[in-house]
């Protein structure tokens, strides 16, 4: 079984504010469908409200994210899945349910994970 890495930026999710809830439960759905399957292995939201840091190897606390990258923000799950098809199947469950378009990415294989 492979990881997948389904995610969308923040500013992707655009509904009308009334909707917020129905978004939520609609969501929530979702991933409890996930962990029925027995593929859920992690999900949540960026808490945008929180900067980011970098983080060197002495301990040296650095403002923001690396030169040149986007700060990440959004919502991302992972779920382990028998193939990419799979990966696409769930991507569009979660995107009917968050109301925006998901990326997929595929981890590289790991042993010890």
């Amino acid at each position: 079984m492979t990881k997948y890495l389904i995610s969308f930026p923040g500013e992707a999710m655009v509904f009308p504010e009334e909707d917020f809830d129905t978004v939520v439960h609609d969501a929530h759905a979702v991933i409890d469908d996930a962990k029925s399957a027995g593929v859920y292995v992690f999900s949540g939201g960026i808490d945008e409200n929180v900067e980011p840091v970098r983080v060197a190897g002495d301990g040296t606390v650095t403002e923001g994210t690396h030169p040149g990258h986007k700060v990440p923000n959004g919502g991302y799950t992972v779920l382990e899945l028998p193939s990419r098809e799979s990966a696409l199947e769930w991507a569009a469950k979660i995107a009917v349910a968050c109301r925006c378009a998901q990326e997929v990415r595929q981890f590289q294989y790991d042993p010890a994970s």
